[in-house]
Order: structure tokens, then C-alpha cells, then sequence
């Protein structure tokens, strides 16, 4: 695909920093450069042979003064990230000199890029797939060791290879059954039902297999959700300041202090932790204390792990067998809170309605267990009590959608296939199926989705 116009765009973060970066793309590039960039050699930038870096100036013709003492890197197409001629101006960082620079790059005849455009420009001139570009943001984003590994393998192209060898099956077996229904007449190989069953089972168990790692995917994408519950004043917020390591939530001893859901991100052992400290569960008169329990009680249903903390120095309440009672079927931690004071909680009561949950005994103000609890988060997850994946992951809901999509597809072939209906019913199930898993890669998805997934990237990318 051929793009008529050049853009161009700042590509590192705003503020001071050692370097700042303004890229251009497009047929342009490489003219645009030569009225902006002065070689300190004194050759034209369009003389400077790809992939070398260039020293000299950034400079403003029309006030005819330096802007910034600069490296300039050229890369031809179609070997750039674009697949168009793309040049990288390297200024120092800071805002004037890259806002500057890119200022003169706009005057020269480029346009300022939109969210996205040049990693959308390697998606259309074919440098990247749908699911590839997706990964780039994904890498952009990543917060712990684990989403960033399975964002670079997607990126390597694994999920597309992987994708293509199911389309490449499938595609098969609409030839052969489509030939056998346009030329009846001529001697072509009959495809066999005991063929077409075996082709569809084997597609059909490797999107399963795909989709089995959506839901380690998403906690390794969007962090395993965390929400931290228990009656009002048991220590809740103290826990969360003492596991994030600073003072987040505000604690005092006045019961019902926290009334809205406080959000935080937080990295264990690799593990990304979405952790919620929610509003104290207790019956309440107050309207917006009421609505806060509310909210809690809804983020539960939503948990991957509930954090139960229990005040150790007091006995078991109502309040507590009733959390007890809503949060029975979830993963569960408990954490005996406040072993620093007296000691009168009985832990058997608690047993009796958790069963083999967890227990850990701390003390979130004095610091005490917080190693423990982390340890027997992790615990948790590479025993596979919360479960992580593998290389291979589905991280993306869209692309989860659309294999759930072509998983519907293709069990229709294959109930149509045992049900003996003529093999051109079958056809058009797999050409559905084809079509889904070609939503992932982009060779089959609207332009209007295409544009909205662009639209979320950052300027300069």
C-alpha cells in the first residue's frame, strides 16, 4: 500500500531527559531531513547511506539558526518499521529542542501523526500482522517479567504462525469439498467424511487449547484482581500501605474510614497484582458508607484472590462469619491481623467455614508477615491455584472472542457433518471458522475495528 503524505511525530515521553526522539515516515522522509538536519561533514542527508548515524545540526532555515546539536539515523525502505523511508532525529532530551525540531519537520511539508499511525503503516504495508501490532502496545504496557515475555512471543509472530496453520487447514478442506460439488463430473479425489472429521477435531482442539490459556493470559496481562475484604477497622488499608511499601490508603481508628474502592498495581515475585482496598462490610445507616459495601460486595464476585483480614486481638463476630459465608467459594488468603496486640481470635471457628484456606499470621503496622504473604501469593499461582500460562498465551480479548467465535463454527461443521446433511452445509461453517480466526491477524477484520485499535496507541508510535 502506497501512503501519499509523510508524517512525523515525537517518539519519546515529554520532559527532560538524556535524548529526545522525532521520527519521520513516508516518500518524503529522506527530502524533508535535508531541509531540517545539517550534516556536520557537510554532505546532504539524502548522500547518507542507510542504518548509519549522521552528526550534526537541527536547523531552523527560515530564522537561519541552530536549534539543537543532534544524531540523524536514515532507514530505506522497505528494510525500516514502516517499510517506507523513515529518518530518526536524536536531539537532547528536553521539551523545547524536540518540540522545536518537530516544528521545523512540520513546516518542510510533513504531518503530525495520529495515535498509532506508524505502527498502523507496518500493518498495512504487511511488515506486521493485526495481532503483532496489537503486542507492540502490549510491550509498551507491560508491567512485570511475565506480560512482557508473552507480548514479545506474540509479537515474534508465534500466535500468527500458529493461527496460520489452522486458516492453511481449513483452507484445505473447503478446496477439497468445494471441488468435489463444482466438478462432480470430473475425476478429482473424493474428499471422505472420516477425513473431514479428523481435519475439524484437530482445528477444533488447538483453538481449545488456545482458549484455555485466555484465562492465565488476562491475570498475566491485567494482573490477578486482588480485593482485599473484611469488617471495618480489622487493618485493611494497613495491609495495603504495608504491601505496596507506601502510604496509599488513609488509616486511622475510626471504623468506616475507607468508603470507595482504592486501586493500586502491584509487582510480587513477577506476579502482577491488581490490588483493591474496598469499604469495611458491616450493616451501616450511613448512605455513602451503604453504597461503598455495595460496591464491595460486587467486586468480590469479580475477584481472582480475596485477601480476608481478620483482627486477631478480638474474637470472631457476626460481621466476620457473614464474610465468611459470601466468600466460602473463592480463592481465599486470610491474614490474622494485629498478632501484635493480645491474642483472642479462634482460628478453628474459621477453619470450620474455610477449611485448608491459607492462614497467615501478620501485622500489617508493625511490618510483621508481609514476606510470608507474599510468598504464599506466589505459592498460589505457580502451584497453579490461580492459574499463570505458558509461552503461548491468549492475552487479548478480542483475539479470546474471535477464537470463542470460530470454536461455535466449526462445532456447527462437525454436528452437521454427523447429523448427514449434504457436504456443502459443512462448507460454509468452515468458511465461517476461517474467516474468525482471520479477525486476529487482521486479514479478515473491518476497517473501522482496525481503526479503533490504532486509536488507542500512544503519538510516535
Amino acid at each position: 500500500m502506497e501512503f501519499m503524505d509523510t508524517i512525523a511525530a515525537i517518539a519519546t515521553p515529554p520532559g527532560e531527559g538524556g535524548i529526545g526522539i522525532v521520527r519521520i515516515s513516508g516518500d518524503r522522509a529522506v527530502e524533508i531531513a535535508d531541509m531540517v538536519f545539517k550534516p556536520k561533514s557537510g554532505n546532504k542527508s539524502s548522500d547518507i547511506k542507510s542504518r548509519r548515524v549522521t552528526y550534526g545540526y537541527v536547523i531552523d532555515r527560515d530564522g537561519n539558526q541552530n536549534i539543537d546539536e543532534a544524531l540523524m539515523t536514515i532507514m530505506r525502505a522497505p528494510y525500516s518499521y514502516t517499510m517506507e523511508d523513515v529518518v530518526e532525529i536524536s536531539c537532547h532530551g528536553g521539551f523545547m529542542s524536540v518540540k522545536k525540531t518537530l516544528d521545523c519537520i512540520l513546516k518542510s511539508g510533513a504531518r503530525l501523526a495520529e495515535p498509532g499511525e506508524f505502527t498502523k503503516r507496518a500493518f498495512l504495508n504487511g511488515r506486521i500482522d493485526l495481532s503483532q501490532a496489537e503486542a507492540v502496545m502490549d510491550i509498551i504496557s507491560s508491567k512485570t517479567d511475565m506480560s512482557l515475555s508473552a507480548s514479545v512471543n506474540q509479537l515474534q509472530g508465534n500466535l500468527t504462525k500458529e493461527i496460520k496453520k489452522m486458516r492453511d487447514k481449513l483452507l484445505e478442506m473447503l478446496a477439497k469439498i468445494e471441488a468435489n460439488i463444482d466438478f462432480p463430473e470430473e475425476d478429482i479425489e473424493e474428499v471422505s467424511l472420516k477425513e473431514l472429521e479428523y481435519g475439524i477435531d484437530d482445528v477444533l482442539k488447538k483453538i481449545r487449547n488456545l482458549l484455555d490459556t485466555s484465562e492465565a493470559g488476562m491475570l498475566v496481562k491485567n494482573g490477578i484482581k486482588t480485593v482485599i475484604v473484611g469488617r471495618p477497622n480489622v487493618g485493611k488499608s494497613s495491609l495495603m500501605n504495608a504491601l505496596l511499601k507506601q502510604q496509599r490508603a488513609i488509616v486511622t481508628d475510626v471504623p468506616g474510614t475507607t468508603r470507595d474502592l482504592i486501586e493500586e498495581y502491584i509487582n510480587i515475585k513477577g506476579i502482577l497484582m491488581r490490588i483493591i482496598d474496598t469499604a469495611g462490610l458491616r450493616d451501616s445507616h450511613d448512605l455513602v458508607e451503604k453504597i461503598g459495601v455495595q460496591k464491595t460486595k460486587e467486586t468480590i464476585q469479580q475477584a481472582d484472590l480475596i485477601i480476608f483480614v481478620i483482627d486477631g486481638s478480638e474474637k470472631i463476630t457476626d460481621e466476620d462469619r457473614k464474610i465468611l459465608d459470601i466468600i466460602k467459594d473463592k480463592k481465599v488468603l486470610i491474614i490474622i491481623n494485629k498478632i501484635d496486640l493480645a491474642y483472642r481470635v479462634d482460628i478453628e471457628e474459621i477453619k470450620e467455614f474455610l477449611g485448608d484456606k491459607s492462614l497467615i499470621k501478620a501485622s500489617a503496622k508493625e511490618n510483621i508477615g508481609m514476606d510470608i504473604i507474599e510468598d504464599a501469593v506466589a505459592d498460589m499461582v505457580f502451584k497453579g491455584e490461580i492459574k499463570m500460562g505458558q509461552d503461548l498465551m491468549i492475552t487479548n480479548m478480542r483475539h479470546k472472542l474471535a477464537l470463542e467465535q470460530a470454536e461455535k463454527s466449526l462445532e456447527k461443521a462437525m454436528n452437521t457433518l454427523n447429523s448427514g446433511l449434504p457436504i456443502d452445509f459443512i462448507s460454509i461453517d468452515i468458511r465461517e471458522t476461517w474467516m474468525n480466526l482471520g479477525k486476529i491477524t487482521g486479514d479478515t477484520v473491518e476497517e473501522d475495528v482496525i481503526d479503533k485499535i490504532f486509536k488507542d496507541f500512544c503519538i510516535g508510535k
